[in-house]
């Protein structure tokens, strides 16, 4: 499973972006159309990237005849609709996934009370804004529908929330879901702690059921001390496995690099000698190369069962959230 030399050359025309807005995300499910489907976080470009999405992010759907695309734009799936709702002013972090009949989308939301933000006030961080409030709101949901194409069941309260006085008591982010050999949803989700990023998991017996805590505290952590966001992950012949960004470095060498990683009971995890999936370092179809600002949210197409594309959301410029020059989300094909 050493997806780091499966990787090949990337071309920068299987990919999906949009001209006046920062794209983040990408969750790929092919649907029975034959085409597949993404699911990427946007809002416009004329905010700051990283203070933008806080406020505006929104989720689309694009399309395109094969895994690799290129992916054009067809519709938002769920925009803001009031700040009574949860999720009202803001969705993010889109994973998509079949549960039976239904498509299930999980996804995160926010709101806030107030006018717009202004760029000019995103831009200044100003803490007194009441749109700051969002951040300390994030809470999990998962809308449903029958069709790729909706209308979809957007829920009225999200599904896993932060919990005040736990080790995640900032927020919750990153859900990462995945079905059991019995049928149970599993959710992993990432918090933010003193001690740097975490990772928990709860579980319900149906997708939009009552998730509960496996474990009080994080489900995963490296001996090295390490620590990871963004997980991605999957069942594969009964075993657990995972993508996610190594925050420091500290277990593949590399800044902002991804690890994998595998369990037998989901709860375990150990990483393989070469713990190194991808790198922020692209080659690319046209002969050059490049070391992405940002290369994460990793997640995979399957063909048949087996990994054959890896989906990123990825952004040019020096590195770091304050310094994208623009972003989109990146297909990478499988040897």
């Amino acid at each position: 499973m050493n997806f780091l030399e499966r990787i090949l050359p990337a071309d920068k025309k299987n990919s999906f972006s949009m001209d006046d807005y920062w794209v983040w995300c990408g969750s790929v499910i092919k649907g029975d159309d034959g085409k597949y489907h993404m699911f990427s976080s946007r809002w416009p470009k004329k905010y700051p990237f990283f203070n933008g999405y806080v406020a505006y992010s929104e989720i689309v759907r694009a399309v395109s005849d094969t895994p690799e695309g290129p992916y054009e734009y067809c519709e938002s799936v769920l925009p803001a609709r009031g700040s009574q709702y949860w999720d009202g002013r803001m969705t993010h972090n889109p994973s998509i996934m079949k549960i039976g009949e239904k498509y299930v989308l999980f996804y995160i939301g926010s709101t806030y009370q107030g006018d717009d933000p202004t760029p000019e006030e995103l831009a200044k961080e100003d803490k007194s804004i009441p749109f700051w409030q969002t951040r300390t709101q994030y809470a999990i949901g998962v809308a449903s529908a029958d069709s790729l194409t909706g209308p979809w069941e957007r829920p009225e309260k999200p599904i896993l929330e932060r919990r005040p006085g736990k080790w995640d008591q900032a927020v919750v982010t990153n859900p990462a879901p995945c079905l059991t050999p019995d049928g149970q949803v599993r959710l992993y989700y990432r918090s933010n702690t003193p001690e740097g990023l975490r990772i928990g998991l709860a579980q319900a017996s149906e997708y939009n059921g009552k998730y509960e805590r496996v474990v009080d505290e994080p489900v995963i952590s490296f001996e090295n001390g390490g620590h990871i966001e963004d997980p991605f992950v999957w069942l594969d012949n009964g075993q657990y496995k995972m993508l996610a960004k190594d925050m420091t470095g500290s277990i593949t060498g590399e800044y902002h690099a991804g690890i994998f990683a595998y369990s037998d009971d989901g709860l375990t995890w150990k990483t393989t000698s070469t713990p190194k999936a991808y790198s922020r370092q692209l080659k690319w179809a046209d002969g050059g190369e490049t070391v992405q600002g940002s290369l994460e949210r990793p997640q995979l197409i399957f063909e048949n069962g087996q990994a054959t594309h890896m989906v990123f959301a990825t952004g040019d410029g020096p590195g770091g959230f304050h310094n994208c020059l623009s972003t989109w989300t990146q297909i990478l094909q499988l040897a």
